[in-house]
């Protein structure tokens, strides 16, 4: 069942969001080559705990950290490490915040050093393709007009989509309905309403989509070892424009 926020339930989610927010900022300040991925997990836990609030993925169905970090052709749940990163590394770290009992949850690909010009470019159009997406989350539409605005956007730029791997409802869970795949036809799935919440997360590959779990049982691959990206931020269907709830300004 989708479940629809009241307006004091999006501001907690709000307020959980502005700490994801915030805690990406740190991070991002903080990456570089020879920092292990550990370091970057022991920043966000002290943030988020001094913000009053927990980290949404400690715990979440054993996930060992605090924060996924994610290298290379990691997409998505890598567990921090230590593991140094390396210059011209590319790393995806995704986000959770609990905040009185409502979740925000948001991801970003950072440069590790300098960067090839092709990994510049997939972070970018991982990037944009989260804002084509995000332009048909309007009240009124098919939430697979959201999935087919980020399949149409990334595979005309010649890389593919993740399929095995989905966005999600959010708010009182941290996964609630519906599930929102970044592929697949228009003017399908439920009618958006205000006061949805939705995480909407691009994961994008330089190869092929498919991927495969690692032995850790959590971190996935791409199976042709292309580079992956992800970006996500938390949404609100709004009767206007949708609400970026993981987003102060950037």
């Amino acid at each position: 069942m989708i479940t629809i926020k009241s307006t004091k339930q999006i501001e907690y989610m709000r307020h959980a969001g502005s700490i994801v927010f915030e805690t990406h900022k740190r991070l991002e300040e903080a990456i570089k080559p020879g920092v292990t991925t550990k370091e970057l997990d022991i920043i966000a836990e002290k943030y988020i705990l001094s913000q009053g609030a927990t980290p949404s993925f400690k715990g979440y169905n054993g996930f060992p950290a605090n924060i996924c970090t994610s290298v290379n052709e990691q997409v998505v749940h890598g567990i921090p490490s230590l593991k140094a990163l390396k210059d011209g590394d590319i790393i995806s770290i995704d986000i959770g915040v609990n905040y009185k009992g409502y979740h925000g949850d948001a991801a970003r690909t950072h440069p590790v050093g300098t960067i090839s010009e092709q990994a510049k470019k997939l972070i970018t159009i991982t990037r944009e393709s989260f804002y084509e997406g995000m332009r048909y989350a309007r009240e009124g539409n098919r939430l697979s007009d959201i999935s087919a605005a980020i399949q149409q956007y990334v595979e005309k730029q010649r890389y593919s989509v993740v399929r095995d791997l989905v966005g999600h409802g959010i708010g009182s869970q941290m996964h609630e309905e519906p599930q929102i795949p970044n592929y697949g036809k228009a003017g399908r799935g439920p009618r958006l309403r205000a006061g949805m919440t939705l995480a909407i997360e691009p994961m994008i590959n330089m190869g092929k989509y498919q991927v495969k779990v690692l032995p850790d049982e959590w971190t996935v691959v791409t199976t042709d070892g292309s580079l992956s990206a992800h970006y996500e931020n938390t949404i609100a269907i709004t009767h206007n424009e949708p609400a970026l709830l993981t987003q102060v300004t950037e």
